[in-house]
């Protein structure tokens, strides 16, 4: 899962950011409204955490821009304001969902998780394919009842091939879902990460290269 963390509060973002990328998701992080709208414009994201009050563009803006367009992006929003009638607006904006600060960061980890799934087609809580039983919430992978310990990206990589129920995910579809936009597109991270993962995976392989397309299970 892909997330964009718009959040003017520096130390809070880069907080939030470094919880969300070790729960196994692909984060980039922005301080203000313009940047977020620039970032928009270039990447696909399943979830925007979105701070209402921000500078040089309001969350606002940013959320109606994005209902405007008519992404399919989801919008968690954050305000340090708890009263009914400010989340009714936020909601009323396009918002899908509404956290207010102070917040645990394991319920905004499950609303986001929540969202997420809200942008694919609905799947189960819980993905089993091949033998292979995959908690996105649990953060735990299980191979015919053996469980196995997966990095991060590891275990980003695996969840978005099931999702894909068998259909073929190409290289650059992984590096969009489970990187953020620091990483070098023209590195073999995806590579030596699913030939990683196949190892873990244990025989015989359930991850099948198709040559010149990408990868399925």
């Amino acid at each position: 899962m892909r997330v964009l963390v718009v959040e003017d509060e520096q130390l809070l973002a880069d907080a939030v950011a470094t919880g969300l990328r070790r729960e196994a998701m692909a984060i980039d992080v922005v301080y203000d409204g313009a940047a977020a709208l620039e970032r928009i414009g270039v990447n696909d994201y399943d979830v925007m955490v979105l701070d209402r009050d921000l500078p040089r563009v309001h969350g606002d803006d940013v959320c109606r821009r994005i209902v405007e367009l008519g992404m399919p992006t989801r919008v968690l929003m954050l305000t340090a304001s708890g009263d009914v009638s400010d989340r009714v607006e936020g909601l009323e904006l396009g918002a899908d969902d509404y956290l207010p600060k102070p917040f645990a960061f394991t319920e905004l980890t499950a609303r986001v998780r929540a969202l997420g799934r809200r942008t694919t087609v609905p799947l189960p809580p819980v993905l089993e394919r091949a033998g292979i039983k995959l908690d996105p919430n649990r953060r735990e992978v299980f191979r015919d009842s053996k469980e196995i310990q997966l990095a991060p990206k590891e275990f980003a990589v695996l969840e978005v091939l099931m999702r894909s129920e068998g259909a073929v995910v190409s290289a650059e579809q992984l590096l969009e879902k489970a990187w953020d936009e620091n990483t070098d597109p023209f590195t073999n991270v995806v590579r030596v990460t699913v030939m990683t993962l196949r190892r873990k995976l244990g025989e015989p392989p359930v991850i099948v290269t198709v040559p010149g397309s990408g990868y399925r299970i």
